[in-house]
């Protein structure tokens, strides 16, 4: 049986900035609107978290299952790694799944039942991104999914829930958002080339090759320093807080540019993650200030 410190680094803590970061994002473009019930910025920061946890132990066991987590380098892999039995990942994932299914029906309740269609998409989005017979994360598709998910339909959704409404401030933090979400996982395949290419597993790193992907995060993570711009010229010029974000972009970025491979990739992944954390609470101080 895995330890509860096992069960918590299969969980991969390190990605919990990109369940995070778009709702302290949408709860900045919804409070420019007007005031919010702080109990829906709990919920739907609790559907956030639920669905980033239950898709990584859906990916730790759907990964395991086809041997494509034999051999990896990074967090630990509970059913890889046989710490875990693949039914009780499974069991996890679900369980996490549940508690968002349940937060985000009571959300859809209280603001528009067309919610919960949205949230189901975002659960068989979550669950078909490494399972069933066809995955779209094995298809080079899984940073496309990130930035719609945990970009676009995480930071309106919140805006919408908390403000009624959604704007093109919002669409603009949600861009910025999508776009350093999806650089984390472009950093975490660009480790995992060697292997995912052994295992049949052809990410858009895969397909990229390694010298196009290191160019492509690095345009990734420029984006939100972009849109830090956008929003000072359509919103208050206080979202150019967001830019102060930049020097932990380039500390993300510098192991990527020197060619870090592998172990030496993981700093990258961790400050990916606090860049984009960041940055997100940096954009909603200057709009709520604005």
């Amino acid at each position: 049986m895995a330890t509860p410190k096992e069960w918590i680094e299969g969980g991969r803590p390190r990605t919990l900035p990109n369940a995070i970061a778009p709702v302290i994002a949408g709860t900045g473009a919804a409070l420019r609107l007007g005031g919010i019930d702080w109990w829906k910025f709990v919920l739907a920061l609790v559907v956030a978290l639920g669905l980033i946890i239950g898709v990584n132990y859906a990916n730790d066991y759907s990964d395991g299952i086809r041997g494509t987590d034999d051999d990896r380098v990074g967090p630990m892999r509970l059913v890889g790694s046989g710490a875990a039995s693949a039914a009780a990942v499974k069991r996890a994932a679900f369980i996490c799944f549940g508690i968002a299914a349940v937060c985000g029906l009571v959300l859809a309740v209280t603001t528009a039942w067309w919610l919960i269609v949205v949230g189901a998409v975002c659960i068989a989005g979550a669950w078909f991104y490494t399972g069933g017979k066809r995955p779209y994360g094995y298809a080079g598709l899984g940073e496309v999914a990130v930035f719609v998910f945990f970009g676009l339909v995480a930071v309106l959704g919140t805006q919408f829930v908390l403000a009624d409404e959604v704007d093109w401030v919002g669409l603009a933090a949600a861009v910025g958002v999508g776009s350093i979400s999806s650089s984390v996982l472009v950093v975490n395949n660009l480790r995992d080339i060697p292997t995912d290419r052994e295992s049949g597993k052809i990410t858009l790193a895969v397909r990229l090759g390694d010298n196009r992907t290191r160019v492509f995060y690095g345009l990734l993570m420029c984006v939100p320093l972009v849109m830090s711009i956008v929003l000072a010229l359509i919103a208050t010029p206080w979202a150019l807080l967001g830019l102060i974000a930049a020097p932990l972009v380039g500390m993300a970025y510098r192991p990527v540019a020197k060619g870090a491979v592998g172990p030496g990739l993981i700093p990258s992944l961790g400050a990916t993650g606090q860049a984009m954390l960041l940055w997100a609470v940096l954009t909603a101080v200057g709009l709520i200030v604005g």
